[in-house]
């Protein structure tokens, strides 16, 4: 049987953060049996559906985002 690797996420976050921090943002690939498709999560968030991106953010958070859908495979 052969394995593979895949990266199936991402945390960004500020320099020095942990990936627990309130203030970062968890970007995964999900698939729960339609296909897979990517999540953007923050744990700090008490209202659901709802993310908050900081300017300085984005282009980080932008890559991830670019880069998980692009691993993504077609079902």
């Amino acid at each position: 049987m052969n394995f593979e690797k895949r990266v199936v996420g991402i945390a960004v976050s500020r320099e020095g953060e942990p990936i627990y921090s309130e203030l970062t943002t968890h970007v995964r690939i999900a698939d729960e049996a339609g296909g897979e498709y990517v999540e953007v999560q923050q744990s700090g968030r008490n209202d659901l559906g709802k993310i908050a991106i900081e300017p300085d953010e984005w282009p980080t958070l932008r890559a991830a985002i670019d880069e998980l859908v692009a691993a993504c495979r077609d079902v």
